[in-house]
């Protein structure tokens, strides 16, 4: 296969003002109904097999009806844009310049999402389904409740790809898993009182010192580790008092545990436990509530262990393939994400998945967003290849 004839220079230039529309349209996390629609408008303009949108808000769309089943998959959900003024272009502009697409999602991840869907057409096209129903889902609510929108799209639709290849960023390089993820709520209990008589209560806040001391110490240690680290970030902090004159009786942090290869539930649970030690405190996984943009309530607990898959595997031989198909290489080395995904749905159900998608990581949910023409074109041959090579 001769990459620089995958894509017609007509699809190319689709490919990237279907990009530059996705980038356009603003889409925060549960209102993605104008993406989604988009998306699958785009999938019917390229005369898919199938396209359908779940009860939860995804798209799924698909080609060719053969046994081996292939799942290309993107969220087009974004976070906010708090700081839309100090933006160079605007966030939701979708602007081209200097051979970057620019606005929120251009990175995380939109770019990744165009590419996918039209490399499913091109390996249509160039005979590369053959035996395989190629399946692409855009997806929501990934930034607050990764991985659920998969395990429903799974149910809904009674899919079991063989193969999936999650779209996030990573500069074009073949990612072999991420870190898990524990999100932790941890409460001190004090005893109220007047503000004028402190010394009558317990200041729950005080009673927090030693906790935050903790968990800055453990993420002293967690920075010496070897290999991927695993981090810990106090990312909230409140308090409850009857007023503002009152001792607080209640004191909340919120910690973001970051989980290296090998870390596990029960090994987070006794941190958890050395961390409140001593005092009067408590500590909970977090679990969420969130409505998608179709009314359906999601209820999601973000705690999942890391990840990674044998640079051996079927499916990383066939990705690097694919590499030297596009880029005239083996590749370099191999990404390990720092962040989640939604393939933790797909590896907990023990479905062989890895990563690739074009735009730096380092720049989602950054000001100034923006992705490489270049890239997403690369990822769109990328994708195109794999599906030959699976």
């Amino acid at each position: 296969m001769k990459a620089n004839k995958m894509l017609t220079k007509r699809e190319e230039t689709d490919l990237i003002r279907f990009a530059r529309d996705l980038v356009g349209t603003k889409s925060i996390s549960g209102h993605e109904e104008a993406a989604i629609r988009l998306v699958e408008e785009q999938m019917h303009r390229l005369a898919y097999d199938e396209v359908a949108v779940d009860s939860m808000g995804n798209v799924l769309g698909r080609i060719g009806s053969g046994k081996q089943k292939v799942l290309l998959d993107a969220h087009v959900d974004t976070v906010d844009v708090p700081d839309a003024g100090d933006w160079e272009y605007a966030p939701f502009g979708g602007e081209l310049a200097e051979g970057r697409i620019h606005g929120r999602g251009a990175v995380d991840m939109k770019s990744g999402a165009a590419a996918a869907v039209f490399a499913a057409a091109a390996a249509r096209r160039m005979g590369l389904d053959k035996g395989k129903s190629v399946y692409v889902s855009c997806t929501v609510m990934e930034e607050d409740c990764d991985g659920m929108n998969l395990k429903h799209l799974f149910h809904e639709k009674n899919l079991l790809p063989h193969w999936v290849v999650i779209c996030e960023p990573s500069n074009n390089r073949i990612a072999l898993g991420h870190k898990g993820k524990a999100q932790v709520i941890i409460r001190t209990h004090g005893v109220s009182a007047h503000s004028a008589a402190p010394e009558k209560g317990v200041n729950a806040v005080y009673a927090m010192v030693p906790i935050i001391r903790r968990a800055e110490q453990l993420q002293d240690g967690l920075t010496r580790q070897a290999g991927p680290k695993a981090s810990v970030s106090l990312s909230r902090i409140s308090s409850t008092a009857a007023s503002l004159n009152a001792v607080p009786a209640e004191c909340e942090i919120y910690l973001d545990r970051r989980l290296a290869p090998g870390e596990t539930r029960d090994a987070i649970q006794a941190e958890m436990e050395r961390l409140i030690r001593g005092g009067n405190a408590s500590w909970e996984f977090d679990s969420l509530r969130r409505r998608s943009w179709t009314g359906m309530e999601v209820g999601y607990e973000p705690f999942h262990e890391a990840w990674r898959i044998d640079p051996d595997h079927p499916l990383c031989r066939s990705c690097r393939s694919a590499y030297v198909d596009v880029f005239g290489a083996e590749p370099d080395g191999y990404v390990f994400w720092d962040f989640s995904t939604n393939a933790v749905t797909p590896v907990m159900m023990g479905i062989p998945t890895i990563g690739f998608g074009p735009g730096d990581p380092r720049l989602a949910h950054m000001r100034d967003e923006n992705c490489p023409v270049e890239q997403i074109i690369d990822a769109c041959r990328f994708y195109t290849c794999l599906i030959g090579r699976l």
